[in-house]
């Protein structure tokens, strides 16, 4: 997942935003055409990506112990989590490149990278040359470079809802692969998926060729992209690095318990792992249908923090009752269902909490470093999850979950509430471009006065306005429209 995959899930932030074209103020309610084909487009190819990574899940480890050399669970742990090194040292640079070098061509080598790497891990006998294949998708990173190019391809107005667009992607090809995954292992086995994937690729770049738009201008989003001279400042604020730690044992624990759970589903209950979606596809429903409240009462009564902190309470609970339970059939289930409520909340709210934090002018950034921070822990999780289970058996990865659960937990009581805010942004004239520091400044100073404003980015050279507001206050729109026109 990536600049980004929990940047588009930020399907719960409030973002309304207004078009300032030269002196003239307007918005549109809907997408226009291309807006619309192009977000659909780059995120059915983000939803392909992340498919062809989430679909092995949950039966490779399995198909992993069949191989002819018996690799150990730390092995097969490696392979699981191989990607996520390589997507964590790429996916930035790839977004950075994107700027100088163009959007698609990035784009194109990021997608035949990663058809490369499946198409070795399709082809592969042993389980090094499956973690050399992992190794080579994860270095096709071109989430930062599709957030930029959807960034490109609509007006400001509508740029949330494109990332929610693509975001609701990301959730839907995981729910997906846990079902799909079984399914297609017994026609087609995980050689069969891993070269599905490939071929899948491949045509996804003749649609980024062919149907996705060429932008008129490519530039740099602060709200899309990372910017090396923010890091340091995203980096020193302890706020997100309590997030960026969060989403690091989020994935962390994801992926150890991919390399126990399908092996204990069949000693406990002698399933074969191609019906292993008979369960996760009743469990997953159930923690939709549980989910759905919790966040939207965080929301409507901005109790975002108390239901944050509940679900890695929950989160925790589930990892010590995977460690009790993990030789007992029923009581895997249980801890499946606990463990999915308390991740899909938490994968749904850490990118709408980072919104709020996060400098107005500084969120791609933001999201960058949580998103490295998250494929950082998918790397981490494989490799831990198949060492303490080859060593000490399964329980001892759900207790070394549980610690990662409980610092969170601690980390996340200590932390301010997020403020309850919405963000507006205003595309201003290219005149923009030219304004003065003391302009700049002069127009920030003004805007901040205003009742209900919380924090105002000026930007010039983007021709952006972005002001964060208090969801709780009543403000006079139209004095901000007044200002900016000047």
């Amino acid at each position: 997942m990536s600049a980004s995959n929990n940047q588009s899930n930020d399907l719960f932030t409030e973002v309304a935003s207004d078009t300032m074209s030269s002196l003239d103020m307007s918005s549109s309610d809907k997408m226009s055409p291309t807006e619309m084909r192009a977000t659909l487009s780059l995120a059915s190819i983000y939803g392909l990506r992340m498919l062809g990574m989430f679909l092995i899940l949950p039966i490779f480890a399995i198909y992993a112990s069949t191989l002819p050399e018996k690799p150990s669970s730390l092995m097969i742990g490696i392979a699981l989590g191989a990607y996520g090194l390589t997507q964590a040292l790429f996916q930035l640079p790839f977004g950075m490149a994107s700027d100088k070098f163009g959007r698609k061509p990035m784009i194109y080598l990021g997608l035949a990278i990663f058809a490369i790497g499946s198409m070795v891990a399709a082809l592969a006998m042993n389980i090094e040359t499956i973690i050399l294949g992992r190794a080579i998708q994860g270095a096709g990173a071109v989430s930062a470079v599709v957030t930029a190019l959807v960034a490109d391809l609509t007006r400001d107005e509508h740029r949330t809802k494109a990332m929610a667009t693509i975001g609701g992607t990301i959730g839907i090809a995981f729910a997906l692969s846990l079902i799909g995954g079984p399914l297609l292992n017994q026609w087609i086995g995980v050689p069969g998926i891993f070269a599905m994937t490939a071929f899948l690729t491949l045509a996804a770049i003749a649609v980024v060729k062919f149907v996705i738009p060429d932008p008129v201008h490519s530039f740099y989003h602060s709200d899309a992209s990372a910017a090396p001279a923010k890091l340091k400042d995203v980096l020193k604020n302890t706020q997100l690095l309590r997030l960026n730690y969060g989403i690091f044992a989020l994935h962390a624990a994801q992926m150890a318990m991919f390399v126990v759970v399908p092996f204990a589903i069949i000693k406990s209950s002698g399933m074969h792992e191609n019906q292993h979606w008979q369960i996760y596809l009743p469990v997953l429903i159930a923690s939709f249908v549980l989910m759905v409240p919790a966040i939207i009462y965080a929301e409507k009564q901005a109790k975002i923090k108390l239901v944050f902190v509940s679900a890695i309470a929950l989160m925790f609970v589930a990892q010590l009752m995977f460690a009790a339970s993990i030789q007992h059939f029923w009581g895997i289930v249980a801890s499946l269902t606990m463990y999915f409520i308390a991740f899909n909340v938490l994968e749904a709210s850490l990118p709408s909490i980072i919104s709020k934090i996060a400098p107005a002018a500084a969120k791609g950034t933001a999201m960058g470093v949580y998103n490295t921070a998250q494929s950082l822990g998918i790397f981490v999780g494989g490799v831990f999850g198949g060492y303490l289970s080859h060593t000490l058996g399964f329980a001892s990865v759900f207790i070394f979950c549980s610690i990662m659960m409980f610092l969170w937990l601690i980390f996340a009581y200590s932390m301010q509430a997020p403020p309850a805010v919405k963000t507006k942004m205003y595309t201003m004239d290219d005149m923009a471009i030219e304004m003065t520091a003391e302009s700049v400044s002069a127009l920030k100073n003004e805007l901040a006065k205003l009742s209900g404003v919380i924090e105002v980015a000026v930007l010039p050279q983007e021709c952006t306005v972005i002001l964060k507001i208090d969801k709780l206050q009543n403000w006079d729109e139209s004095q901000v429209l007044k200002l900016l026109r000047g």
